[in-house]
């Protein structure tokens, strides 16, 4: 390739200190700068004294918020936010806050800092510097756990919506959500469907956070909370299957293991449903495509194994656990768009997958859809 001689080298190193921004912002939220300017302006001393910090300090932490467009300087040098820093509110729809603490947290940024060790190895950074796996630090870090746990409610409360309407999901007597965690998707799918009944699996230490979630949305009469693995089997006998964000955080190996569990436990004419992202068949540049790529990169660092693929490589996934990928169907997310993916299962039932930030897949057969009866002795309350 020719050389460019239009190339600016501050263009690259503003992309190489992107870092530095982040850390900003990330001490901003940890402060809680947005919630003590949510109600008007605030001089830097007042602010120091609110977040036990240097003023002198914190005024420089300003600064550079102020040249972000987080914040602004007002009459007298008061801080006020900007629409751009509201988005840190914890009290204001669509708050990132949240996200933020979590995606630059110290468990994210030391593992970014192992990428070099990831891509000589194929190894998981976070194991090596944290003597354990992800999953076991937010079991055992409490602190830790609670920022992991806030992110994906607040995750699912945007994206819950856009998810429950671009489905019909009255179809099916019971779905169940492998690997749901509390509940939040599976609540908002059957308070929009009162006709359905849910079973959440998840590990049994998750789950057992599920009540609260499920009491709110006034669904749980209609949805059974099941304990267990989904390496060793997942609940039989329902008509939908829902994996949201489960399939990224796993190899090829133990992925194919979780959608072979699904398959032997579905019922005749059964949906499976995957909810993840899928990367472009093509190198590209562009804001949709930093976003899975950079998500990427955090399986890789964070996850054993775990990736986002490619539609080719969900096809080649699938048709190893007995899929067959059959079309691509478009929906929308507040931040981006998704695309379930279309396959086949066997020769009896079809399935449906997604794409974009989400990516779908389901299963659907030739028996309509009934009520599964329980699952190992447990039965709906």
């Amino acid at each position: 390739m020719a050389k460019d001689s239009t190339a600016d080298p501050g263009a690259m190193l503003q992309v190489a200190t992107g870092y530095t921004s982040a850390q900003v912002v990330h001490v901003a939220a940890q402060l809680g700068l947005a919630d003590l300017l949510a109600d008007g302006p605030r001089s830097i001393e007042d602010l120091a004294g609110a977040t036990d910090a240097h003023a002198p300090s914190l005024a420089r932490l300003v600064r550079a918020l102020a040249v972000l467009g987080v914040v602004s300087e007002g009459d007298g040098g008061r801080i006020e936010l900007t629409p751009l820093g509201t988005t840190l509110r914890s009290d204001v729809p669509g708050s990132v806050r949240d996200a933020v603490l979590f995606l630059v947290g110290e468990w994210s940024w030391r593992a970014w800092g192992g990428l070099l060790h990831s891509v000589r190895t194929g190894e998981p950074a976070f194991d090596r510097i944290f003597g354990m796996s992800n999953f076991e630090y937010w079991e055992h870090d409490a602190e830790a756990g609670a920022i992991h746990d806030a992110y994906f409610r607040a995750m699912a409360r945007t994206t819950s919506a856009p998810l429950v309407a671009g489905y019909d999901f009255s179809r099916f007597g019971t779905v169940v959500d492998v690997g749901g965690s509390n509940g939040s998707l599976l609540a908002a799918i059957l308070r929009a469907h009162p006709g359905v009944r849910g079973i959440l699996f998840d590990l049994p230490h998750v789950v057992a956070g599920a009540a609260p979630v499920l009491a709110e949305a006034g669904v749980a009469d209609r949805c059974a909370v099941v304990g267990g693995t989904f390496f060793e089997s997942v609940p039989p006998g329902a008509n939908a299957y829902l994996l949201k964000y489960i399939i990224h955080d796993w190899d090829d190996a133990r992925a194919g293991a979780i959608l072979r569990r699904c398959r032997e436990a579905a019922a005749p004419g059964a949906v499976l449903l995957l909810i993840e992202q899928v990367l472009p068949e093509r190198l590209e540049a562009g804001t949709a495509a930093q976003r899975v790529t950079r998500l990427d990169l955090q399986m890789l660092v964070l996850t054993p194994g775990g990736a986002e693929r490619t539609e080719g490589e969900f096809r080649a996934l699938l048709g190893a656990a007995g899929f067959a990928l059959r079309a691509v169907l478009p929906t929308a997310s507040p931040s981006t768009s998704w695309r379930p993916l279309l396959s086949s299962w066997m020769r009896e039932r079809e399935a449906v997958g997604a794409r974009a930030v989400y990516t779908g897949m389901l299963a659907r057969g030739t028996r309509p859809p009934g009520h599964v009866p329980g699952y190992d002795g447990v039965s709906y309350p």
